[in-house]
């Protein structure tokens, strides 16, 4: 089990802005500049890219779904207070 991941993410306001950007995302569409281009979050301008974290810093929905993703794996559009997140797992610590 993961003892910390390595995340990107790209948060927007709605849920529809996060389901167009999965689709373009997973059509070809960079991560990084997706992120450059659409977050509303300051990691947006290092590409979303968050480091790495353990469990218990993230709010819960994000962890839950950061951790339950492979390395290079893209989630779905996740929930939180903030908004809509893509996350992206770039690494991960066992």
């Amino acid at each position: 089990m993961a003892t910390e991941v390595k995340a990107s993410h790209i948060l927007v306001a709605t849920e529809d802005e996060a389901k167009a950007l999965y689709n373009e995302i997973k059509n070809g569409k960079d991560f990084a500049e997706a992120a450059k281009e659409y977050s509303k979050c300051p990691s947006g301008q290092a590409g979303g890219d968050l480091g790495f974290f353990p469990r218990g810093v993230m709010v819960k929905p994000f962890e839950d779904a950061a951790f339950s993703l492979k390395q290079g794996e893209l989630s779905e559009p996740v929930q939180t207070q903030f908004g809509w997140h893509l996350i992206l797992v770039t690494g991960v610590i066992e």
